[in-house]
């Protein structure tokens, strides 16, 4: 009996044989459950994934832009006495840009431009008869249209070819805003050609960069460039009138960079170059000849242009001097013609080689303790100096194909406003003041000939001809820029 009764009781081993099994029942439960769990977690580690591989190809699209509103006031006198306002001109501009890679040696870049009028969706008055309408050399740069996106720039850059320090770049080129122009808009263009050539073109360039033995030289870059100006499309050779494609090509060379220290030189020739090119607006275009009295549209012949810029910082001060040099060569139909001349039967087409000229020169002060920076310009142009600038963005009329002088002053300021978001921050606002003297008409044209604004003679050929161009003007512009 002592015996049994130190043995373990039949009743209290079934209670525990019982409590382990319902334990056993909650376990499987539970792991069939975190079985659920882990299949739903692992469906969407692998959702994920899947969709890292999306994001990876998105993060290499870099998007960033800029936005400037602009108040001009411009008030010119003509040469037959009439005085022509504007005093409060407002646009709006905005950019969005994007790179992306598309190999390790391969990027494109793109640019998209909106650029208008308050209050207007067409073109506005201009009754100096200065503008152009809107057309491939001007397009996203003058604001005299509606509130659409253009393409401003597309081009893709090859790079380190056969692993050389070699380029090949082709599409919608960055040839506008070159330099001096950065020292009074505050902003690089990243354009290659220098500001004497502004011109939005389709083109390619091939590169090949080196650096110089003395490190005092920096480095340097040679390129040749071709473009395309004015597409002329099918059309058949033996008819009269028939014209020919408007293309450019030259060379492009970075002498040396250096830190701040830069000096550029180009050349380039623009082959058959047109009277007028194709307008955007279809009534404009199909009518332009009539209004302009240019007649049909023609191929001129050609145009040699070169110029040079340096540029230099010491300390705090930015100085640069720049010149150019332009030369027609005329087929029969001739450049700078005297149509007045012409119409009376005292003269023909004027086929002579005429050289034109320009210089450039620029300081500015920068008190980087504030975010102040003050500048002055001065530009001058010959009697037949040619500036290929019809993508300036001075509003009314090219500054650098000014026949006579402008000057210029100007002052940047760097807003606070608090701490950068994007590494392509910048916010400051701009204010400046141009005064223009035209010493010949027709600047940046070159069917008719540069008449002096100074000799009765050819005062009484403008007016035979309905013509009062601009002889003075003073510009006040103010600016609110926001890049991000």
């Amino acid at each position: 009996m002592a015996m049994a009764s130190a043995g373990p009781n039949a009743a209290d081993l079934e209670k525990k044989v019982e409590e382990l099994s319902r334990q056993l029942d909650e376990l499987k439960a539970a792991l069939d459950s975190q079985k659920e769990v882990s299949n739903k977690l692992s469906d969407t580690v692998g959702d994920l994934d899947e969709r890292s591989a999306d994001w990876d190809l998105a993060a290499r699209i870099k998007f960033f832009g800029d936005f400037r509103s602009r108040l001009d006031y411009y008030s010119a006198d003509t040469v037959f006495g009439r005085d022509l306002d504007n005093d409060t001109l407002w646009t709006n501009r905005f950019r969005l840009n994007m790179r992306v890679n598309a190999t390790e040696n391969v990027e494109f870049k793109g640019r998209l431009a909106m650029f208008k009028t308050w209050g207007n969706q067409s073109a506005f008055t201009d009754e100096s008869g200065a503008m152009w309408p809107v057309f491939d050399g001007n397009v996203a740069r003058t604001p005299a249209e509606d509130s659409a996106l253009y393409v401003d720039r597309a081009y893709v850059n090859w790079a380190n070819i056969a692993g050389q320090p070699m380029w090949f770049s082709i599409g919608r080129r960055p040839t506008t805003d070159g330099p001096p122009t950065q020292f009074r808009t505050g902003i690089d263009g990243d354009a290659t050609p220098m500001a004497f050539m502004n011109w939005p073109f389709d083109g390619l360039t091939l590169g090949y960069a080196w650096t110089w033995g003395p490190e005092t030289m920096g480095d340097s870059r040679l390129r040749f460039c071709y473009g395309r100006g004015f597409e002329a499309g099918l059309l058949d050779d033996s008819a009269p009138g028939s014209i020919d494609d408007m293309d450019f090509a030259g060379f492009s060379w970075d002498v040396m960079k250096k830190d701040d220290m830069f000096a550029y030189v180009q050349v380039f020739n623009a082959f058959n170059a047109f009277n007028y090119p194709n307008f955007q607006d279809p009534v404009i275009n199909s009518q332009f000849g009539n209004m302009s009295g240019l007649g049909e549209r023609e191929n001129l012949g050609d145009i040699l242009h070169t110029s040079a810029v340096f540029e230099n910082k010491v300390a705090n001060f930015n100085y640069f001097l720049a010149g150019g040099w332009s030369r027609t060569n005329p087929d029969a139909d001739g450049m700078f013609n005297d149509y007045a001349a012409m119409a009376a039967g005292l003269a023909g087409p004027n086929t002579d080689e005429e050289n034109g000229y320009s210089v450039y020169a620029g300081v500015r002060y920068d008190m980087d303790n504030i975010g102040l920076k003050l500048g002055a310009e001065f530009n001058y142009g010959s009697e037949f100096w040619l500036a290929m600038s019809p993508g300036h963005d001075d509003i009314y009329q090219s500054k650098l194909a000014t026949r006579g002088q402008v000057y210029e002053i100007y002052g940047l300021y760097d807003l606070p406003t608090g701490e950068m978001i994007s590494r392509y921050a910048k916010t400051f606002i701009r204010l400046g003041y141009q005064h223009y003297e035209y010493d010949y008409s027709g600047s940046g044209d070159w069917n008719m000939a540069a008449y002096d604004l100074s000799n009765g003679g050819d005062l009484m050929k403008l007016g035979m001809m309905g013509l009062d161009p601009v002889e003075d003007a003073d510009q006040i512009y103010l600016t609110f820029e926001a890049f991000f």
